[in-house]
């Protein structure tokens, strides 16, 4: 599959979407080779430039963590033609100095997750990508400045820890965390980034601190209720800094400091007389750059 022209996927929560200036939108279903997607996508145009957005839990908040059709969400994106994502969710902060309603550019994960399929890949066509640096940099790097011009609260590198869910953590588990030094722990991120490296999508996490979970002595433990409150509080932050680096992205598309769209390149390890012919197909849109070449 190629594509060259830049459209912005943004997956999150009802609340992201719900921008000024979004244009010509419309909900399409779209099918994937991996399951049902969590929703239908909402196409838009915001100033020039195309937008595709997935409700990641559904519209209404219906799907939990650890059922969500991770693959298919990325894979409807892929043949949506989206080219770079960026990820808006709550998390819990691990550290004193990230407060709830400040935003976390998160730069490394450590996944806890144990339910969930993490690759598209398997049996018969096995590969192999790095997720030694799981973001797309440059993508950071926008995102970054656009919040400092607003005084948008805002920390550059952290650690998500990603766990199962749905029930919050334990004491044990966030003072665990945090001896680990992990800045955040949240429940969606995992295998969200593995599979967008696979996909060979630009990829970056804008995480929203809601809560300091439960480790903190002189904060009460994390409820639905204080955590929604913050969510909505700071929406229109989360809708400012996508909406501002919507028209911008295309800009440096083509940067060499940015590899996420090779990150298949040597990855596949099966040799191109024993792959499985059945998954190459349903591996059309994720891997087809790699795979039509061999």
């Amino acid at each position: 599959m190629k594509n060259h022209e830049t459209i912005l996927g943004v997956i999150g929560g009802s609340g992201v979407y719900e921008i000024d200036g979004l244009k010509n939108t419309q909900w399409k279903k779209i099918n994937s080779s991996f399951g049902e997607p969590s929703d239908s996508l909402l196409f838009g145009d915001l100033d020039g430039q195309k937008m595709v957005f997935l409700p990641r839990h559904g519209r209404g908040h219906l799907i939990p963590p650890s059922e969500i059709n991770y693959r298919a969400n990325i894979d409807a994106l892929k043949r949506a033609g989206v080219t770079d994502v960026i990820s808006v969710s709550a998390v819990g902060s691990l550290k004193d100095d990230l407060k709830p309603g400040m935003f976390v550019i998160i730069d490394q994960f450590i996944d806890r997750t144990f339910e969930r399929k993490k690759s598209f890949f398997g049996q018969g066509l096995v590969a192999h990508v790095s997720m030694a640096h799981p973001v797309c940099s440059r993508l950071g790097n926008h995102i970054e400045q656009i919040a400092k011009d607003a005084s948008i609260r805002t920390v550059r590198g952290g650690t998500y820890i990603a766990m199962e869910g749905p029930q919050f953590s334990s004491v044990a588990e966030s003072k665990l965390y945090r001896s680990w030094g992990c800045d955040v722990v949240g429940m969606t991120n995992m295998p969200e980034a593995k599979l967008a490296r696979e996909a060979e999508l630009c990829y970056v996490s804008v995480a929203m601190v809601t809560d300091y979970d439960c480790w903190h002595p002189n904060h009460d433990n994390v409820s639905v209720e204080a955590m929604i409150k913050v969510l909505t509080d700071n929406a229109d932050n989360a809708r400012y800094l996508v909406k501002k680096v919507a028209p911008i992205i295309d800009s440096d598309s083509k940067s060499s400091t940015c590899n996420c769209k090779e990150s298949l390149n040597n990855a596949i390890i099966t040799h191109p007389n024993f792959r499985d012919k059945k998954l190459v197909r349903r591996l059309e849109a994720i891997a087809g750059r790699v795979l039509d070449n061999n």
